[in-house]
């Protein structure tokens, strides 16, 4: 039977740092009218057809973009492992990816893209697979960091199932990095997280390394 989200995983809604934003109709125009400002001042024609809804759509695509803040409903439950014991079983890897994302970088609200692979050894506890993509796009689609992010993620599985360990590689393109500053247009980011015995183990590390190249 499937364990009970909130029961089962004490901290977790504070863990995954829920906002769950609410505007008014009001407070909506006012940040169209600002966006207008700003696009006006930038040199963009707002009176042409093609633009005078580019403020509203702006604002929208906004909000759209960074809907991880208000979380996701679907993501509420885990359910008993299917595994009964034994170190090899104990020690198989669930690895979820290539999983894609979109997030907006902190620092200059530019967009940065890419991968995930979310790897994890199950204790008492699973997820449904669809479950691991929900949880990197609540972390991903807000303002970020990608070293947060991966922190972000990786805690939160950690919390939810409590297994042996966890594992995450992110890969990433950053528009912040080729559209200004030294303006490269190849570099991918790569950052990894370990937790419990993928911290300990480096052949664990290796073998999840290993399917995540071997992703094609």
């Amino acid at each position: 039977m499937p364990s009970d989200f909130n029961r089962k995983s004490s901290g977790i809604n504070e863990i995954l740092d829920l906002k769950r934003r609410q505007i008014s109709d009001e407070q909506r125009k006012k940040l169209e009218n600002n966006a207008a400002e700003i696009f006006s001042a930038l040199g963009l024609d707002l009176n042409t057809p093609g633009t005078i809804d580019t403020p509203r759509r702006f604002i929208q695509a906004l909000f759209e973009a960074t809907e991880g803040y208000d979380g996701d409903p679907k993501l509420v439950k885990v359910f008993d492992t299917e595994c009964k014991g034994g170190p090899d079983c104990r020690l198989s890897q669930i690895i979820e990816g290539p999983i894609h994302f979109f997030s907006l970088c902190e620092h200059h609200a530019l967009p940065f893209f890419g991968t995930a692979y979310v790897g994890y050894i199950a204790h008492e506890h699973i997820i449904g697979i669809s479950k691991l993509t929900r949880l990197v796009r609540i972390f991903t689609k807000r303002f970020a960091v990608q070293e947060r992010i991966g922190q972000q993620i990786a805690n939160s599985l950690s919390a939810l199932l409590q297994p042996h360990g966890v594992a995450l590689l992110l890969e990433a393109r950053h528009m912040c990095v080729a559209m200004r500053g030294p303006r490269e247009i190849s570099p991918i980011t790569r950052t990894t997280f370990w937790r419990g015995e993928f911290d300990t183990n480096p052949f664990l590390r290796q073998e999840f390394l290993a399917a995540c190249k071997n992703k094609n």
